[in-house]
């Protein structure tokens, strides 16, 4: 007998079809022997509904009520999950974050996990109940329903598989699992089989939304194997696991993009210790996370430029507390460019080959597409470039690395030699 988490995204509960169709799969999981706690999201589109109506009767609505309005889309789901089970003769118990023991800080909207007492859950695990929690919520130390935030979901399935023990952490969505970059703009875009924890963290850190970032690095820290698959078919998923000898012999293994940020450059600031700190305090401080950061020569001596991209949501209140540290600054600027994407190209092979940079750089030169900026980490180089050619450059590299092929090393990247 296995102990099994699944976890089923709102569009794969949407409708009460979905929901009687997903029952059928829990069911037949649980027929096959195995011990099921299944984590529900929100049905598609509830939750912009509740933000929709929360946004109505106040333009800033209170943090703490507006979580406790949001954690009612996963609770009409589980409720309604389980009457769909109980009516297949299936003893099933639908929990709340509350009632399952999901302990979470007290920051509303995007709580963190602090811990999960398990005891509630393998009760009922234990008095052969099918298992079904509300996903995106907890509680914090004062009792006060949480949410963690877009994609929560995800989290707090790979959270339970990890404090429960359980032999995988099943995330079922609407694709088939994770691919060499988004199939929709490229027809090529091949299934992986399976992938490390760590190309998936770049992966879901730059822009892929097969899962969300936070319950990937749950399974890394806590070895928790995560399966991705559709819930609309039996095809085989991917596997995100710990990386293996086999995965570091490809080079590249997914192409990823994200229209979602813009670019800011604040100019012909001093070129001293303390400076970058001054520039970034109070952006941290208005909880708004950075990504990219290169500083340059501003071509005045003793000066610098400093760019880095936002989210483009917060894009504009970052130049707004920008051109307030400008002010302090003789000469100083700030500018600003919304219409950027981020391409990013993966791969653990990175450590151990060398060419991919000029690959990436002469591919896209050869589309006229130029780089704004460049960022790398040891398995994964990024450009910025103008957002009109973002799908142009995610498939001109999905053929520039053969991407849908099985496996293939380019003959221009060299392994490099070992030295002792």
């Amino acid at each position: 007998m296995a102990l099994v988490v699944q976890k089923y995204g709102g569009t794969s509960v949407a409708n009460a079809k979905r929901i009687n169709a997903v029952a059928s799969r829990v069911l037949k999981r649980r027929n096959a022997g195995d011990q099921v706690v299944v984590v529900l999201s929100a049905r598609a589109g509830e939750t912009d509904r509740l933000v929709k109506l929360g946004n109505e009767i106040c333009s800033c609505p209170d943090p703490r009520e507006m979580d406790v309005l949001l954690a009612t889309g996963e609770q009409t789901t589980i409720a309604l999950f389980c009457i769909a089970m109980k009516a297949m003769g299936v003893e099933a118990v639908s929990m709340t974050g509350y009632q399952a023991g999901i302990m979470t800080d007290g920051h509303f909207g995007q709580a963190r996990i602090s811990w999960i007492q398990t005891q509630p859950i393998m009760e009922k695990l234990h008095e052969g109940r099918i298992v079904v929690v509300a996903g995106f919520q907890g509680y914090d130390d004062d009792g006060n329903i949480t949410t963690l935030g877009r994609g929560g979901s995800d989290t707090t399935a790979v959270a339970l598989a990890a404090a429960l023990g359980a032999d995988v952490c099943e995330i079922y969505t609407d694709v088939n699992g994770v691919f060499t970059t988004d199939p929709n703009i490229c027809s090529k875009a091949r299934k992986l089989e399976k992938i490390s924890y760590e190309e998936m963290l770049e992966m879901a850190s730059m822009g892929a939304k097969v899962l969300h970032l936070r319950s990937v690095e749950f399974g890394m820290k806590y070895n928790v194997p995560i399966m991705v698959l559709s819930s609309f078919n039996d095809a085989p998923g991917t596997l995100v696991t710990r990386e293996d000898e086999a995965m570091e012999k490809v080079v590249v293994s997914g192409i990823t993009y994200n229209k979602n940020e813009g670019r800011v450059t604040i100019t012909n600031v001093p070129d001293q210790p303390g400076i970058a700190a001054k520039v970034f305090r109070p952006i941290a401080a208005a909880e708004i996370n950075v990504d990219l950061i290169v500083q340059g020569g501003s071509g005045i001596p003793g000066r610098a430029n400093i760019t880095f991209t936002v989210p483009k949501n917060v894009h504009e209140q970052t130049i707004r507390i920008l051109e307030e540290v400008a002010s302090e600054f003789e000469n100083s600027q700030v500018i600003g460019d919304p219409a950027i994407a981020k391409v990013s190209v993966i791969g653990l092979g990175m450590r151990s080959h060398s060419g991919v940079a000029t690959k990436m750089f002469d591919t896209l030169a050869r589309e006229n597409i130029n780089i704004k900026l460049i960022a790398t980490s040891e398995i994964k180089i990024s450009c910025i470039i103008d957002e009109k050619y973002a799908e142009l450059a995610v498939r001109v590299l999905h053929d520039a690395f053969e991407l849908d092929k099985e496996f293939h090393a380019p003959e221009s990247i060299k392994i490099r030699e070992e030295r002792e």
